[in-house]
């Protein structure tokens, strides 16, 4: 079939039934284009992979039984690592929710964020997220549960929550899918975050004897039972992450989704949760895609959490921004890097609850390598787990959650066997801090005054500090406290009425 009846019938000139003949052959041929590219654009997004990335509210390693846990039950994690690789040194970027959410997000070191690195703050809009990226990129993007925060995201000047746009459930996102479109889905729990409902432990079946109390807590059957029921938490959270897991095969989308599992940060008991030492930031880790990562993977590199914003990017095809200082894992879990070369992580804070008179931070560095921890505390002369009287927000020591372990230590605060863990969880702490981790595992015999130790401090120290100048810390400049000066959306006789609950 040709054109030319199409002129004849038109009655056209002579002198123009060429350009109209050339004119409908090019529309034609226009309409082909882009329909080609159309075919084109389907294909390559057919082609990459749905995200599910999947958030505890709280988890610290190594609560999960791959990691050799024998009284928590994981089995969607265990099944993500042994399918998958599971990482036996991940670290969070701050052990508090916001900044460790805002560098997930970003990609990007916390003191980087500004008022992101608060928690109950804000992240400002200037600080791209990979969910955004990605919705540009073709990505049908969104988050279900709890997502950035809490804080107030309508003061970042963002109309949405940094993690996406908000759904009810992760079924209901998926219905609402293009068909011709891969998903990148944000599911956080809040589990196993406090308050516990006591005894749910004890009567799941968990075993009280089988737990292993940390040596800086008092060994009672209190506080045993608060760690079974944190633990029936965990449980919980990894049974919601399954319903998702088992949602996904019978579309018949599982191996077609990347999906990476882990934590904000580390467990609400006393010196853990908002503090440098492993119990605030070491993190289970665990990243599933049968297509490009090889089963049963056991990685020992350093990996911090920011560095989950550049792989996922990598893994839908993009390339990450320059800015982000956190480096894919796509090399680590395809083999194209020697496992083993990431031989330190840097972790850093600044203020998680109000709760230190003038909206005081305790902002503190440090370093982590397999033997060290070695942390800078900035600002010494003030309580790490803030003041022993409520300022604005929570309680007494309110950067430690409200529990019966943190109870039963302030309670006997004073009787001699409990002076010294009181001191380790509560008590003012010194400029710098080593702990030698092959002969110190809980962090609780500080070396940094031995001069046995005075060369692996001051190397340790270097590196640092280094890290601090290439990342450009404001905390450099010791009159710096613009993180003093942010805002503070926790207080609850004045809470906005639009903000990411705790």
């Amino acid at each position: 079939m040709t054109s030319a009846p199409n002129t004849r019938v038109l009655r056209w000139p002579n002198a123009l039934r060429f350009p109209i003949h050339f004119g409908m052959n090019f529309l034609r041929w226009i309409g082909c284009a882009l329909m080609a590219v159309g075919f084109a654009q389907g294909a390559e997004n057919a082609a990459r992979p749905n995200i599910l990335f999947c958030i505890a509210d709280d988890w610290s390693w190594p609560h999960a039984g791959i990691y050799g846990d024998k009284v928590v039950r994981t089995p969607t994690f265990d099944r993500i690592a042994r399918e998958g690789a599971v990482f036996q040194n991940a670290f969070c970027a701050a052990p508090s929710c916001s900044p460790s959410r805002a560098a997930i997000l970003t990609g990007r070191a916390v003191h980087q964020l500004e008022e992101g690195g608060n928690l109950w703050g804000f992240l400002p809009s200037r600080f791209e997220t990979y969910p955004d990226t990605l919705e540009r990129a073709g990505y049908f993007v969104g988050h279900i549960g709890k997502g950035w925060g809490p804080g107030n995201f309508e003061a970042g000047e963002r109309t949405r929550n940094p993690a996406g746009p908000m759904f009810r459930s992760f079924e209901g996102f998926l219905s609402q899918k293009p068909k011709d479109k891969p998903f990148c889905a944000w599911v956080g729990s809040r589990d196993p975050h406090r308050p516990y409902e006591r005894g749910t432990g004890a009567r799941s079946g968990l075993k009280s004897e089988d737990v292993r109390v940390p040596a800086f807590w008092p060994d009672t059957a209190e506080v045993r039972g608060d760690i079974l029921d944190y633990y029936f938490e965990v449980e919980r959270c990894d049974r919601e992450v399954g319903a998702l897991v088992r949602l996904l095969e019978e579309r018949g989308e599982l191996d077609n989704t990347v999906i990476i599992f882990t934590g904000d940060n580390g467990w609400p008991f006393p010196r853990s949760k908002a503090n440098l030492y492993d119990g605030g930031t070491r993190e289970p880790l665990a990243i599933r895609w049968p297509r490009k990562i090889k089963a049963g993977q056991s990685i020992e590199s350093f990996v911090n959490l920011q560095d989950i914003a550049p792989t996922i990017l990598e893994l839908a095809g993009l390339v990450p921004a320059k800015e982000m200082v956190g480096r894919s894992l796509v090399p680590l879990v395809t083999g194209a890097e020697r496992d083993g070369q990431r031989t330190r992580v840097f972790l850093e804070r600044e203020r998680h609850a109000n709760v230190r008179q003038g909206d005081l931070s305790y902002p503190s560095r440090a370093v982590r390598t397999t033997d060290f921890l070695y942390i800078r505390n900035l600002r010494p002369e003030r309580w790490p787990a803030g003041d022993a009287q409520m300022w604005k927000a929570v309680g007494e020591f309110g950067d430690c959650d409200a529990g019966l372990t943190k109870e039963a230590i302030l309670s006997q605060r004073n009787e001699p066997a409990m002076k010294p863990l009181f001191q380790l969880c509560f008590g003012l702490r010194p400029a710098e801090e080593l702990y030698d981790l092959r002969k110190d595992p809980w962090q609780t015999n500080n070396v940094a005054a031995s001069p046995a130790f005075a060369s692996v401090k001051e190397k340790l120290r270097t590196e640092l500090e280094a890290w601090r100048q290439n990342t450009a810390d404001p905390r450099l400049d010791p009159k710096d406290e613009r993180f003093e000066k942010a805002p503070y959306f926790g207080d609850a006789k004045r809470m906005p009425q639009k903000t990411v609950n705790q």
